[in-house]
């Protein structure tokens, strides 16, 4: 399994290419769930999502024949958009494998970024495999979006640098799809404060990675239906599904509407844009889906790639009073 030295190495691996996100609090916040609350805003983050840390440490770390050949990943929206960026700011040729359902919003990012974006029905055909099979055609090299020990370590930098800045919590709630955000803090958090439980959240819909942690074996999803699209992954991979049975204390699923209604808080009373994947720890907060009371808890807001548009309709579809 990766170790806590290699994130601390992602750390210096990104410093200065990857933004340090700021922690924001609110009183309002706070009484709302009930406890202190620490939000790593990732967000902010370039590219608007914790992703850009992963692929920062993945792809600076290639040769430089590696990085003459390109790469290649497939991703709903925002590793494609973190792959595209540090490709085009390290001179990569990089190819997004992405469904046809993606965001629009992060499709013409992912473009804007330069990057030569295939499209596939996420119904009827297997990203994996297409990604797999452009890489031996082409000789890319595969960056992928969860299930590699740079990806890992890099996204456990959000966790390290939230922990360097409060100090020790009681509690982490972390967005759950694929598990390298998850596997990554869950890493830090247990070397930096070894008696912080830490909680991965899904959506309802795609709840393979809850079902895999309590059965002990892998399980998968096929295209869940969940306006968290950042989630939509067909399961964990084998390095984080192990790490995620060591290091996370829990697992728990929210549903939609739970999603919605943590989005209109956070939107309308926090004045931050997050998106709904971003929000599926502070949900199970939100929402009372856990009972705490008192507790110093920190939350990895993992991104802010909202589409606007859709999001209008979740808010006249849900009732969002709390």
């Amino acid at each position: 399994m990766v170790s806590f030295e290699e994130v601390q190495a992602a750390a210096r691996q990104i410093a200065g290419v990857a933004h340090r996100t700021p922690v924001m609090t609110s009183r309002l916040l706070d009484a709302a769930c009930g406890n202190q609350i620490f939000l790593k805003c990732e967000n902010l983050q370039r590219v608007g999502a914790f992703k850009f840390r992963g692929a920062t440490n993945a792809i600076s770390r290639l040769s430089a024949a590696e990085k003459a050949a390109g790469v290649i990943t497939h991703s709903s929206g925002n590793h494609a958009q973190a792959v595209a960026l540090v490709s085009q700011l390290l001179g990569v040729k990089a190819t997004i494998v992405m469904p046809n359902n993606a965001p629009a919003l992060k499709l013409n990012a992912t473009r804007d970024y330069g990057a030569a974006v295939v499209l596939y029905d996420p119904v009827t055909d297997v990203r994996e495999a297409i990604s797999q099979e452009l890489a031996q055609r082409h000789g890319y090299v595969l960056i992928p979006p969860y299930n590699h020990p740079h990806i890992v370590a890099g996204q456990g930098t959000a966790g390290l640098e939230l922990f360097e800045e409060v100090g020790s919590l009681d509690y982490l709630f972390v967005p759950c799809g694929g598990g390298g955000l998850l596997s990554g803090c869950a890493l830090a958090a247990k070397h930096l404060a070894p008696g912080c439980r830490v909680i991965g959240v899904e959506p309802a819909a795609g709840d393979d990675a809850t079902r895999s942690f309590y059965s002990g074996v892998l399980q998968t999803s096929h295209n869940p239906q969940t306006i968290a699209d950042g989630a939509r992954t067909g399961s964990l991979g084998d390095l984080t599904f192990a790490m995620i049975r060591h290091y996370v204390d829990e697992m728990l699923t929210v549903s939609d509407d739970d999603l919605v209604r943590t989005l209109a808080f956070v939107w309308t009373r926090l004045k931050l844009v997050v998106e709904p994947t971003g929000v599926l720890g502070l949900a199970a907060l939100f929402n009372h889906r856990v009972a705490l009371a008192g507790q110093r808890v920190g939350v990895i807001l993992s991104g802010g790639n909202v589409d606007l548009v859709a999001a209008a309709g979740w808010l006249q579809t849900t009732r969002v009073s709390s």
